[in-house]
């Protein structure tokens, strides 16, 4: 298990035997991830009574994988994800959904004027199951072009690499999100599709953990989503604490990358309440029942559990941050 960087939480005296020690992950450097982020560094896990390391793993494979052997909790990744493991017959559960539509691109080089000059080139991916990897599928369909047959899906691993990958003419387009849309926008690529104007509901980025969890220890889960919420809520009223965040987190310093990364997710489609719903995680459903038919017939409500949530707004515990 290769963990690329680690932000521990220093705890001290008595402190540190009344907060539960929990390793989360996040599984991509997207402003979609933010919200662990934030809880870390504004102190929220703590007050909901976790010790949290958070760390990166390198996508939604390796994050499940770290999941299923007990070396995080949490992740921070797609309901695609979580959903295809689960048909398989792993134990994986969406817990929330912070961002409820599909928010990326399909992003070409300059020489790719119009979406039928993809065919016979190569569109960038982060790995086969992911939320990219629905993306682009569906971006192509939408354009016409027929996935794996028009045009070729290339793995290239973390969505950061997708750009370097273009700009090495390895491929020719990529599925990306925030801020690599704005990164490559700078460096003259063309957006031939806006895959979040379609303004489709999909699972696109929540948290997931497995249900053993949730039958054992549903004290910190719940914590857990608190932070989360509180988190969210933080960054919708507090821009500069935020961009702050997002600048260490992301390894940028670049002020509209991160101004644009900020008003996307933290104004515009980070859900004030991340509630898992079935409209959201029935399109998720048909898109791997194309590879795996197995998807078909299935229950969405088999796939999360939207009761930690609940409970927090019927608590109007999420009300009572935005007064």
């Amino acid at each position: 298990l290769a963990l690329l960087f680690i932000f521990p939480v220093k705890l001290h005296g008595a402190e540190s035997t009344r907060l539960r020690k929990v390793r989360a992950a996040f599984t991509s450097l997207a402003g979609s991830q933010a919200p662990p982020w934030i809880a870390k560094e504004a102190g929220l896990f703590k007050k909901h009574g976790l010790d949290v390391e958070l760390v990166m793993l390198r996508g939604g494979v390796q994050g499940l994988n770290a999941l299923f052997a007990g070396e995080v909790s949490f992740l921070q990744i797609s309901g695609s994800t979580t959903v295809s493991a689960a048909v398989a017959g792993a134990d994986s559960m969406i817990i929330a959904t912070t961002v409820g539509t599909l928010v990326q691109s399909l992003v070409a080089r300059p020489e790719i004027e119009k979406p039928e000059q993809l065919r016979g080139k190569a569109v960038g991916i982060t790995h086969f199951g992911s939320v990219l990897d629905t993306g682009a599928r569906l971006a192509l369909r939408r354009l016409g072009l027929v996935p794996e047959n028009d045009v070729t899906l290339l793995q290239i691993g973390g969505v950061e690499s997708i750009v370097p990958a273009m700009q090495g003419n390895r491929v020719q387009a990529g599925i990306l999100s925030y801020p690599a849309i704005i990164q490559a926008k700078k460096l003259g690529y063309r957006v031939l599709l806006d895959i979040s104007s379609l303004g489709i509901p999909y699972a696109s980025t929540g948290v997931s953990t497995r249900a053993k969890l949730i039958r054992e220890d549903p004290e910190t889960v719940r914590g857990y989503i608190a932070a989360q919420v509180e988190a969210i809520a933080r960054m919708k009223r507090d821009k500069s604490f935020t961009v702050g965040v997002m600048s260490k987190y992301l390894r940028t310093s670049d002020r509209e990358v991160l101004s644009e990364t900020y008003e996307i997710f933290a104004e515009k489609y980070l859900m004030k309440v991340p509630l898992p719903t079935v409209q959201a995680v029935q399109p998720v459903l048909e898109e791997i029942a194309i590879r795996n038919p197995k998807a078909a017939d299935q229950d969405p409500r088999n796939f999360f559990d939207d009761s930690f949530v609940r409970q927090l707004e019927a608590s109007r515990f999420i009300e009572s941050l935005y007064k």
